[in-house]
């Protein structure tokens, strides 16, 4: 593998408040891309994987967060945390590897509107 390549963990979230995600593995993922280029390939691939429920693949996913980078500590959130999104947050226009994604990074695909919501009223149900 390449430097330029490496392995990403996309991590679908559906629901904040249900914790409804699901992960997704991508192989040889370019780091010189831009955000929204990959955006799009992820948007491709989940329209056709075979074995993703339809809810994950019909959602209206628009933003990525960071969640985890190798070697780095994680959360106790069981969906992602809710801090430092000014950082983690992958900003369009930047490649993934300016916006600090680098080998066997986790990062969360989610709608943005209900991440909002989420945030400002952390609850969970089940």
């Amino acid at each position: 593998m390449a430097a330029a390549e490496a392995v990403v963990t996309v991590r679908l979230v559906r629901s904040f408040e249900h914790r409804n995600f699901k992960p997704v593995v991508f192989r040889g993922v370019s780091l010189d891309q831009t955000v929204q280029d990959f955006i799009q390939l992820v948007r491709d691939d989940i329209a056709t994987r075979l074995g993703l429920p339809p809810p994950f693949k019909k959602h209206t996913y628009d933003t990525m967060k960071i969640i985890h980078q190798a070697y780095g500590s994680k959360t106790n959130e069981l969906v992602m945390s809710l801090e430092d999104d000014d950082k983690l947050i992958l900003q369009y226009g930047q490649t993934l590897r300016a916006a600090g994604v680098a080998n066997e990074t986790e990062v969360a695909f989610f709608r943005g509107e209900d991440y909002g919501l989420y945030k400002a009223n952390p609850k969970t149900t089940w």
